[in-house]
C-alpha cells in the first residue's frame, strides 16, 4: 500500500519520534531556531478555538510571542503512525502540556490533556512537520494567560 518494508517503516517511526521530541525541547527551551527547523516552509498550525497560523515563520513567531513570559513543559506520547507513501505520514499523539506564568504577583498554570493530530514530509532526506492540530480533551487553569483564548 505505502510502498515501504517494515525496516524502512520502522526506521521512519523512529525519525518521527526523534522529530517531535526535537519539537517538545524546542519549544520548551525556546529554542526557536530549532523549532521553525523542524517545520516544512508551508507547514500550517491550528489550536482548537483559535486562529490557524499558516507557515513556519509565521506559526514560529506566534507561539514565541505567546510563550515568551512562560515556563512550559510538554509531554507527548503513545503515537500512531499512517504512512500513505515512503515521504508522507500521519500522526495522532495523545499529549500533556504544562504552561506557568505570573500574572499580578500570583503564580499561575495550565496543564492540558489530549491529542496532536500531525502529518509529516520527508524532504530532502529529513522529515518535517506539515501541519498540526491540538486538541484538548481536558484543561485545568488557575487563570487565562492575559489576550489568550487558552
Amino acid at each position: 500500500m505505502d510502498g515501504m518494508t517494515d525496516l524502512e517503516r520502522l526506521v521512519a517511526i523512529q525519525a518521527l519520534k526523534d522529530l517531535k521530541a526535537r519539537r517538545d525541547y524546542a519549544v520548551d527551551t525556546k529554542d526557536w531556531a530549532t523549532y521553525e527547523a523542524v517545520h516544512a516552509p508551508h507547514h500550517y498550525s491550528h489550536n482548537h478555538g483559535e486562529e490557524r497560523r499558516d507557515g513556519a515563520k509565521a506559526n514560529t513567531a506566534w507561539v514565541a510571542e505567546r510563550l515568551k513570559d512562560t515556563v512550559t513543559v510538554h509531554h507527548s506520547h503513545t503515537p500512531h503512525f499512517e504512512f500513505s507513501s515512503p515521504t508522507q505520514a500521519k500522526g495522532v499523539w495523545g499529549m500533556e502540556d504544562n504552561i506557568f506564568w505570573t500574572e499580578d504577583g500570583e503564580d499561575c498554570w495550565l496543564q492540558g490533556f489530549g491529542f496532536y493530530h500531525e502529518t509529516y514530509e520527508k524532504i530532502d532526506g529529513a522529515w518535517l512537520f506539515t501541519s498540526r492540530a491540538l486538541t484538548r480533551q481536558k484543561m485545568i487553569v488557575t487563570r487565562k494567560p492575559q489576550g489568550s483564548d487558552a
